[in-house]
């Protein structure tokens, strides 16, 4: 399998796995609806194991920076599609200051390795 062996695609699927069991997290209403709870739990599982084939290639603060960043950035949009949360400018500044962040990570330091 493709993942198995690109540590950026592994990083993705983990990113994406984290961000759905987070959309989840809404939904289980503080763990008292069993199937959002079980799909949490279960989305968490598989992004912690994603990203652990991920840091076989990728340095660890990279990786994170970019998981926690890009989860971040992604939830954040989840959150104002499919519940209609609001973010004021400062929100949107701050986001923005996270996605400059990963792309200086990935295009301009030397520590990602590619």
């Amino acid at each position: 399998m493709l993942f198995f062996t690109n540590p950026y695609v592994a990083l993705a699927l983990a990113i994406v796995f984290e961000v759905t069991g987070t959309a989840f997290l809404q939904n289980s209403e503080q763990f008292t609806r069993l199937l959002p709870t079980v799909l949490v739990v279960g989305f968490y599982g598989l992004s912690f194991f994603c990203l652990t084939l991920a840091l076989k290639s990728i340095p660890l603060g990279i990786a994170y920076a970019m998981w926690a960043g890009l989860g971040i950035v992604l939830v954040a949009l989840i959150g104002f599609v499919l519940f209609g949360q609001k973010l004021d400018l400062a929100g949107i500044g701050g986001i923005g200051l996270i996605v400059a962040g990963v792309v200086v990570l990935n295009t301009l330091s030397k520590s990602a390795t590619h």
